[in-house]
């Protein structure tokens, strides 16, 4: 079994595509933390084994890793890539049954939205799904919709994967979906990142 890796622009996260399936297409991202285990998530309770692992995310095709700030990847990628190919070899499911992956949404928002704003909000949402997820996909992390500020115009969004944390994700925030939610979406003044 052959694993490919790929570096993303955050450092301290690498991208493992095994070349098979990971959650599959349409499904829902996941992300587990270190410090709040993965249950029911075998891969990532394995990869969190690995001392310098902090946090997995699964996309559809793809394992995002990222370590510890102690950790040194030339000391963790060869545990990683190990653990990765031993659970695909052993036939795993990423996740029990009783965690079966959902389908894909690019929102978390509760919030509830009546007329023009609920078509502003509809234009938005869709923006992301078409053009912006499967930009950041490519870098291993994903972006959801966390809610629209029908008042001041923002845009808040939360950042997944090997995006979160990531020194340029405030760039790729203000700089690159900004400006394009801005000019699709006359309505949008500004995107934040969720707290």
């Amino acid at each position: 079994m052959f694993i490919q890796t790929e570096d993303t622009p955050n450092p301290a996260t690498l991208k493992f595509l095994p070349g098979k399936d990971v959650l599959g297409a349409g499904a829902s991202p996941r992300e587990f933390e270190r410090s709040e285990g993965a249950k029911g998530a075998p891969l990532a309770e394995m990869l969190f084994m690995i001392p310098g692992v902090g946090r997995v995310f699964y996309g559809s095709d793809f394992i995002s890793v990222t370590k510890t700030d102690e950790a040194k990847w030339p000391h963790i990628k060869p545990a990683v890539l190990g653990a990765i190919m031993d659970f695909y070899v052993a036939g795993g499911d990423v996740l029990s049954s009783d965690m079966a992956p959902a389908a894909a949404t690019a929102d978390i928002d509760t919030h509830e939205y009546e007329g023009e704003t609920a078509e502003i909000v509809e234009q938005i949402k869709e923006i992301i799904e078409l053009r912006v997820r499967p930009a950041v996909a490519q870098d291993g992390g994903d972006i959801v919709f966390h809610h629209f500020n029908e008042d001041d115009g923002a845009v808040y969004l939360e950042m997944r994967g090997a995006c979160a944390g990531c020194p340029s994700s405030t760039l790729t925030l203000k700089s690159g979906i900004e400006n394009l939610l801005k000019h699709y979406v006359p309505e949008v003044t500004r995107v934040e990142q969720a707290a």
